[in-house]
């Protein structure tokens, strides 16, 4: 293993000049070298490669469970390790550093995740639960466009640019969005209309859930109710409940039915 201390860091630690201190808290501490199978620009997110541990790939939306940090160069770090053959390249997973950005996900603003992009080795704003390599420090600074295209065959122009980051590889976990209707409720209508749905489109349906349970139930009461009634009047006009209670249960099914699709075309719709 070589190890590489650069001299004003001893003469910093040794005479402990503010000088040197305020340098040295803008360079990233320590930096080790990994394998790669092709030129990797600096600042560019990396992810370690699938069942290994020494080799590195530019980290894009199907590796970024796998992220471990962005490449530097070995002159911006006080400390480098190497210790392998072959290509290398130089990754820091700690410290503040520029890093390769895109407002594939919008605008990169201080305080935002970031996290690996459909482009190789380019971040962009973490907006759901995903693995992160760190906090933006800054905006973002755009530098050039370019069109990429989307799973759905379409193309879309986006901006290119930098970033300050202070490097933290985590997992970020997105804060439930607040709102009126409860967790089950939403998991319930999202899956009967296979998309996300508004809270309006939610409250309209539960209304039309109530309604149509009230006179549900005011049909049943008195369906009930009446043939009680009827029987003890007369017991010899079962023949005649028995037809009034199949044309109420046929009515109760016709309302459940324009009820439930009444629902299910708001939540779509909507």
């Amino acid at each position: 293993m070589v190890k590489k201390i650069r001299l004003w860091m001893l003469i910093s630690m040794l005479v402990g000049s503010s000088l040197f201190t305020g340098v040295a808290s803008a360079i990233t501490p320590i930096s080790q070298s990994y394998l790669t199978d092709g030129d990797l620009t600096e600042g560019s997110i990396v992810s370690l490669k699938k069942n290994s541990t020494d080799e590195v790939e530019p980290a894009t939306i199907q590796n970024a469970e796998n992220i471990f940090g962005v490449v530097i160069n070995s002159d911006n770090s006080l400390l480098t390790i190497s210790a392998k053959e072959g290509a290398q390249v130089q990754i820091a997973n700690e410290g503040t550093m520029s890093v390769l950005a895109s407002n594939i996900n919008g605008d990169i603003k201080r305080g935002d995740p970031v996290t690996a992009s459909p482009i190789a080795g380019v971040g962009m704003k973490a907006t759901d639960n995903i693995r992160i390599v760190g906090i933006a420090q800054g905006d973002m600074t755009p530098q050039k466009k370019q069109t990429i295209k989307n799973a759905d065959g379409s193309t879309e122009e986006v901006l290119l640019g930098e970033v300050s980051v202070l490097i933290n590889v985590a997992y970020f976990f997105k804060q439930p969005e607040k709102t009126l209707v409860p967790g089950a409720i939403q998991s319930i209508a999202n899956g009967l209309a296979g998309k996300k749905v508004d809270t309006l489109p939610i409250l309209i349906s539960a209304g039309i859930f109530f309604v149509m349970l009230v006179i549900i139930s005011s049909i049943i009461y008195s369906m009930i109710r009446s043939s009680i009634i009827s029987v003890g009047r007369n017991p010899m006009s079962q023949s005649a409940i028995y037809r009034d209670l199949v044309q109420m249960s046929v009515l109760v099914l016709a309302i459940l039915t324009v009820g439930v699709i009444s629902i299910y075309l708001t939540l779509t719709r909507l």
